[in-house]
């Protein structure tokens, strides 16, 4: 049995797609928890591409606050119920998909006073936000974006999973990624990938 660690932004719909396919994965044979990081912590001080990515970046800043909320007023485990009930609004995004709603709607799913969603444009929260992207990239090692993983305490940037597995590989792939993260001589593999990922 492994302890493993995903460290996700909400907003991301790559970290969608490898949190679903982990926690289905793992059943009962491997210990997964799912932690926050943020996309906005990350890029501060750099000016974004394009109009896209400054959306992204807004979003992943007033969302993040919102997890904040929620992990300060009912512990850390109140992260994976609402990343869950989040993800499937978020997750295709549609043109018209409004933030608050979405939230809110997310909120109240999971259980959690629908108040918190005035979090979104609370600045109050983003000292915590910033603190769990900080402890993101000291279990990486390094400054790494949306997924990061920890297997038994080694950090990998990713996985990045373009679609999910199929069934008969879901397993097969988890097995995989334990053998090559506790392998204390493995350090990198990655090709090259676009997005955004089928979501299926």
């Amino acid at each position: 049995m492994a302890e493993i660690a995903l460290y996700v932004d909400p907003v991301c719909p790559f970290a969608w797609v490898t949190a679903r396919w982990l926690l289905t994965s793992a059943g009962d044979r491997h210990t997964v928890t799912l932690e926050q990081l943020s996309l906005a912590v990350l890029n501060e001080g750099r000016s974004p591409d394009d109009a896209g990515q400054r959306a992204m970046l807004t979003r992943s800043q007033r969302i993040g606050r919102v997890f904040a909320a929620a992990v300060r007023s009912a512990g850390p485990g109140a992260f994976t119920p609402l990343y869950l009930s989040t993800g499937t609004r978020l997750h295709p995004r549609g043109p018209d998909l409004d933030d608050e709603s979405a939230v809110a709607a997310a909120l109240a799913e999971a259980g959690f006073d629908r108040a918190l969603v005035d979090a979104l444009d609370d600045p109050g929260y983003d000292a915590e936000v910033a603190a769990a992207h900080r402890a993101s990239q000291t279990a990486l090692g390094g400054p790494g974006g949306s997924p990061i993983i920890t297997v038994d305490g080694h950090g990998f940037a990713g996985p990045v999973l373009t679609a999910p597995p199929a069934p008969n590989r879901a397993t097969q792939l988890l097995d995989a990624l334990v053998t090559v993260a506790t392998a204390p001589e493995f350090a990198a593999l990655q090709r090259p990938y676009d997005g955004p990922p089928k979501l299926g």
